[in-house]
C-alpha cells in the first residue's frame, strides 16, 4: 500500500507524463478527480479554448462542468460512466458526444470524447479519469449522415417535453403523416374515420407547435418513428 506522500508523488508523476506529450497529441486531454469531477489537468489547447488557466479551473472545481458543458448530455453517458467505474477496469473506456461552450462563441461546439480510468488510489479504487476530446469541426471527413444525426440529437433534446405530451395514437398518426399518407389513407390503415384523423392532426400541431409536413417529418426522424 502506498503512503499518502508516495501516492501524491505518483499522481504528480503521472500527470507530468501526460503534460510532457500533450502538445504533440491531436486531441484535448483532461484529467479529473472521480470524487467530484474537478479538473486536475487540462492540456494547453483546451485551456486556450476556454480562456482559463489551469489554476482558475482548479479553483472553481466541479463548477466548470456546468459553466462549459451541456449537462443534459450526461443523461446519455453517465450510466456508461457508472458501469465503467463499478467494473474498476482500466482497459474499459466510454465514448460519447458532448457539447462544449468555448469562450469565443455563443453556440455549442460538438466534441467526440472518450474517457477511461487513469489512476487508482491506495486501496485500488478509481481515483482519476482521463478524457480525450476531438472537435467535430476539425473532422473534415465526417460524413453528412453523422452531422445530420448530431442535429437530430440536438432537436430531440430541445423538443422532448413537447413530444412526450403526445398519446400513442397521435404518435402513430405523426409517423404516417411523415410517411406522406393522407387523412383518408391513415383512416383506412388505422380503421378510424378520416375526420378523426384530422382531429388528431390538429391536436398534434397544437401540442408540438408545428404547421407543415416538414415539421411532422422532422419530429418523426428525431424520435425514431421513421
Amino acid at each position: 500500500m502506498l503512503l499518502k506522500g508516495s501516492f501524491e508523488s505518483l499522481v504528480a508523476e503521472r500527470v507530468k507524463a501526460i503534460d510532457d506529450i500533450a502538445d504533440r497529441l491531436p486531441v484535448i486531454v483532461i484529467i479529473s478527480k472521480i470524487s467530484d469531477f474537478s479538473v486536475v489537468y487540462m492540456s494547453p489547447r483546451g485551456l486556450k479554448l476556454l480562456e482559463m488557466t489551469l489554476e482558475e479551473l482548479q479553483e472553481i472545481k466541479a463548477e466548470y462542468q456546468y459553466r462549459f458543458f451541456n449537462i443534459e448530455d450526461s443523461d446519455d453517458y453517465w450510466p456508461k460512466f457508472r458501469k465503467m467505474l463499478m467494473n474498476n477496469d482500466m482497459d474499459q473506456s466510454v465514448a460519447y458526444l458532448q457539447q462544449v461552450k468555448h469562450a469565443n462563441r455563443d453556440d455549442w461546439a460538438w466534441y467526440i470524447s472518450s474517457t477511461r480510468i487513469f489512476l487508482k488510489d491506495e486501496n485500488g479504487a478509481p481515483y482519476l479519469i482521463i478524457t480525450t476530446a476531438t472537435a467535430i469541426d476539425d473532422m473534415k471527413h465526417m460524413p453528412l449522415k453523422a452531422e445530420r444525426l448530431l442535429r437530430e440529437n440536438n432537436f430531440l433534446r430541445n423538443n422532448y417535453q413537447k413530444f412526450s405530451r403526445l398519446g400513442k395514437r397521435e404518435k402513430e398518426i405523426l409517423k404516417l403523416v411523415a410517411l406522406g399518407q393522407s387523412s383518408p389513407e391513415i383512416g383506412d390503415s388505422l380503421h378510424i374515420a378520416s375526420a378523426t384523423v384530422d382531429a388528431h392532426r390538429k391536436n398534434i400541431k397544437r401540442k408540438l407547435g408545428i404547421s407543415s409536413s416538414y415539421d411532422f417529418s422532422e419530429y418523426a426522424r428525431a424520435f425514431d418513428l421513421i
